[in-house]
């Protein structure tokens, strides 16, 4: 077959606050310019946590991505190794280390490199995202696999969706989440607006990565907070499950930037954390991690940050996806039933929960705090309301890709979306145009 035709591919790591993720695309070279052309093939996970947490053994996060690197190999033929791009972003967990200390972040980054670097592939770098580019290559990634760019009509033309009907994009990680839409009104504040151009239509999006308020970072605060209240080596957690108790130390409870730690710093401790399952007291709690107050006569989101009103339809994905989706709520429930489902669950005691669902033991006894924080950061945070939750789709996945923000990164650094609208797909080959334009113009000389 001509070599035209053969599938490209290309790679793209998460390096995500908590796990990274290798995910393998591949696309019909002749077709590349299309939307819903690129497809999954493969999504590797690299064991072990993020990159992140390799701050003192950068060494480490390099060789913890060769297994996913290994079997990429595998999966992508030999021949087109060397010009298959491979990229690797970086997200919140490596912003907050690079807070904390910037020559650690750039170790890890410059070892993650270097083992990508050992590999025969097209290595473009490997880099830390800024919040804005995380929520708004994940607002490409949903549209573009729902087509809403852009659709190839019955007439065989290219036609651009009515403008309402672009999707929201809400993406929750352990270090942050992403809010990302187009409003229907001009943006106040131009640190919150992004701008496309993509298949000649211009998109103006409101986005805003909030630091600290992804679900490892926010039930870290969440334990922070509960202690603070005078006992000093109990903790008693309304949002944990009656029964349920733990041992936590205070060197891992205040290791992260997003905690203050006490203003008295003691000893190393150890901490014991009782759950008393209490949903009413566990929202109260969890309230006092926003703050919902805005400034005069501006609409926002929390912490006085700038949001215009929620609109059209939005797929929320990655954690938001995984709690609803373990509560069987993904599938458009009212926000009544969603509220007393979360309500029965949370009630639950620990033997009970441990009876019913033995295979998540890990992250069981957090649900209850998760689901309930999703539900606050939607509703009191971005503003979602009776009416408009109707409007949010979890979806872990669309046209079998996974939603994260890796597909549109890709799509964008490999300029796969062109700013200008595709003319008529042409009939022929670029290389017989090429030569039937020379032969006439010979003819004619």
């Amino acid at each position: 077959p001509c070599p035209l035709c053969l599938p490209q591919y290309g790679l793209v790591f998460d390096a995500g606050s908590t796990h990274t993720a290798l995910y393998i695309y591949r696309w019909p070279a002749d077709k590349e310019n299309g939307t819903g052309i690129v497809s999954q093939v493969e999504a590797c996970s690299v064991s072990g946590p993020g990159i992140s947490s390799y701050a003192d053994n950068p060494a480490g996060a390099g060789a913890s991505l060769k297994p996913c690197l290994d079997k990429a190999m595998k999966i992508v033929p030999a021949e087109q190794q060397r010009e298959t791009p491979t990229y690797l972003g970086a997200t919140a967990g490596m912003r907050l280390l690079r807070e904390q200390n910037s020559t650690k972040a750039e170790q890890v980054l410059a070892e993650v490199a270097k083992a990508i670097g050992e590999y025969p592939v097209d290595f473009r770098g490997a880099r830390i995202l800024t919040g804005s580019e995380e929520g708004s290559f994940g607002w490409i990634t949903v549209n573009y696999l729902m087509e809403t760019l852009i659709k190839f009509s019955f007439a065989e033309k290219w036609e651009h969706p009515r403008d309402t009907e672009v999707l929201g994009a809400l993406d929750l990680g352990g270090a942050s989440t992403q809010i990302t839409f187009q409003p229907g009104v001009a943006i106040e504040d131009k640190n919150t607006s992004v701008f496309f151009r993509l298949y000649s239509t211009n998109y103006s999006l409101y986005t805003h990565s909030y630091l600290c308020y992804g679900q490892t970072q926010a039930l870290k605060r969440l334990l922070a907070a509960l202690h603070q209240v005078p006992q000093p080596l109990q903790i008693s957690h309304p949002c944990y499950p009656k029964g349920y108790q733990e041992t936590v130390s205070t060197a891992d409870l205040y290791d992260s930037p997003c905690v203050r730690a006490p203003s008295t710093p003691s000893p190393a401790q150890n901490l014991t954390v009782t759950g008393t399952g209490d949903p009413t007291a566990c929202g109260t709690a969890i309230q006092k991690l926003f703050n919902f107050s805005c400034g005069a006569n501006r609409t926002c989101g929390f912490n006085g940050v700038y949001q215009p009103p929620v609109r059209g339809q939005f797929f929320a994905f990655a954690g938001f996806y995984y709690t609803f989706h373990f509560l069987n709520l993904t599938s458009q429930q009212p926000l009544s039933n969603v509220n007393s489902t979360v309500q029965n669950f949370c009630k639950k005691n620990w033997t009970e929960l441990v009876d019913t669902f033995p295979q998540e033991k890990k992250y069981l006894h957090t649900y209850c705090s998760m689901a309930i924080y999703i539900l606050t950061l939607l509703l009191d945070g971005y503003k979602f309301d009776d009416h408009t939750w109707s409007s949010i789709h979890f979806r872990r996945q669309a046209a079998n890709t996974d939603i994260g923000w890796t597909l549109g990164y890709m799509l964008n650094f490999t300029n796969m979306i062109p700013s200008e609208a595709l003319e008529h797909v042409k009939g022929h080959q670029p290389s017989l145009w090429a030569g039937a334009i020379s032969f006439i113009v010979l003819a004619m000389v």
